[in-house]
């Protein structure tokens, strides 16, 4: 499985006037104590298990650690929505 983020472009649409809510931010919501929806739990559980996926087809460490660095972007970046999609379920 190959990561399926641009990262550049998810880096220039953070710069836009209108923030989407990450799943870094769902997880600090829900460390907080304060109660998520089935649907952002359900964003937080399908990028775990992509994380997963991409993480374990690793051929060696540097891939593993580059592989790492760009889903810690995807998921402090990216909207939350985007694993929603039925590609991630």
């Amino acid at each position: 499985m190959e990561l399926n983020f641009n990262i550049l472009s998810l880096l220039n649409k953070k710069k836009d006037a209108t923030l989407a809510e990450s799943i870094g931010d769902l997880k600090a919501k829900l460390s907080s104590g304060i109660k998520l929806s089935v649907e952002e739990r359900t964003a937080i559980n399908n990028y775990e298990r992509y994380k997963e996926e991409i993480l374990n087809a690793s051929l060696d460490e540097h891939q593993f650690h580059n592989k790492y660095k760009q889903l810690q972007v995807i998921a402090n970046l990216g909207d939350w929505r985007e694993f929603l999609k039925e590609e991630y379920f």
